[in-house]
């Protein structure tokens, strides 16, 4: 996507604006292909949220502003948090959006790591902050802690971490977390946790005992609703107070929360989707092995494998025989990441790369 021009006679934007690389993900002409890109869910959501949002199709209630007070009671329970310690977003994007909005003020430094989740940069990026990567280590990709560390100091306003990270796959200890809560004492610290139910790692559970601390999830990845764009954003209930604050009172609609009532209903779907894709990622790590091409171990729900110089070959490949997967060459060089869906899509997948790579 090239960068927008400024029409004759028009207003300049912000110079943090204008500074900026449009972000354009490739989402066109998915839906008929096996989507291996996105780290989506791979076989759709619960049968319940299907029922929830034929319920909700009905003129009267949707000629209704969105009401949260029992939806925040019923999700609460599902996450072991009151509803004061938590808020709705418009997916995990607003999550971020309103994180940095409310603590980060122009010129501010913000700590993120690279290879990571695009909108960390993004949003830092609109705010105007200064900007501080540290960089995962190459090329065993793992979480860099001490550099981490390093990297925050008094005039550190904000770090924004992914647990585990999207591409690596790579995560942090809850040990390594409270360190970086203890080193960052006078900034805020974001843990998004939206691979957390392949991971099994969480910090949601100290966002009593720590006043920096914030975790984000999502239903967009097991749930199976990322059409749906719903997040949630956790904190010590002052912290999230100042949170509504800085959002739109009506940021996310009443279809979504109501799809997100029965999902969280339905927590054996999640349990059993979880236990297929654990098994599918060994079965992806192993047949990777087999066709001798490396790959960083993950916690997460993809595996990023390097394919050297034949990345780009083995994704427009792969492509045209209907199976999409995602190039991060840009960042993680002669790697692409693929997401795991189940035991038979894994093995679709396999049998077309063994091909493509044998060539």
């Amino acid at each position: 996507m090239r960068a927008p021009k400024l029409p004759k006679g028009g207003v300049r934007p912000r110079p943090a604006v204008l500074s900026m690389a449009p972000y354009s993900p490739p989402t066109a002409g998915r839906m008929d292909k096996l989507r291996l890109d996105f780290n989506e869910n791979t076989v759709g959501c619960s049968p319940r949220v299907i029922a929830a949002v034929r319920d909700w199709l009905d003129a009267a209630k949707l000629a209704v502003y969105p009401e949260y007070g029992e939806a925040k009671q019923t999700v609460g329970r599902y996450f072991g948090v009151a509803p004061d310690q938590f808020l709705f977003t418009n997916g995990t994007d607003e999550a971020i959006q309103v994180f940095v909005n409310t603590y980060v003020d122009d010129g501010q430094e913000v700590v993120i790591l690279k290879p990571a989740y695009a909108m960390y940069r993004f949003y830092s990026e609109v705010a105007g902050a200064r900007i501080r990567e540290v960089e995962y280590p190459w090329p065993s990709l793992e979480f860099p802690l001490q550099a981490v560390l390093d990297a925050i100091t008094p005039e550190t306003r904000a770090v924004l971490i992914s647990n585990p990270n999207n591409p690596t796959g790579t995560g942090v200890s809850l040990q390594g977390i409270d360190r970086i809560l203890r080193r960052a004492r006078k900034a805020v610290v974001l843990i998004d946790e939206a691979y957390y139910e392949f991971s099994g790692v969480t910090a949601l559970g100290q966002i009593l005992d720590a006043p920096n601390l914030f975790v984000s999830r999502t239903f967009s990845k097991v749930f199976g609703m990322a059409a749906m764009r719903l997040g949630c954003l956790f904190s010590h209930p002052s912290n999230i107070a100042f949170l509504h604050k800085a959002q739109s009172p009506y940021s996310v609609n009443s279809v979504a929360i109501a799809a997100a009532c029965a999902a969280v209903e339905d927590a054996s779907y999640v349990r059993t989707y979880v236990a297929e894709v654990l098994a599918a990622r060994e079965l992806l790590c192993v047949g990777l092995e087999l066709l001798g091409i490396a790959y960083i171990p993950s916690s997460a729900n993809f595996v990023l494998g390097q394919f050297g110089k034949r990345a780009i070959e083995v994704r427009d490949a792969l492509r045209g025989q209907g199976i999409l997967v995602r190039d991060r060459s840009y960042e993680a060089p002669g790697c692409v990441r693929i997401t795991v869906g189940t035991r038979e899509q894994t093995r679709r997948l396999l049998a077309a790369l063994e091909e493509i790579w044998n060539r």
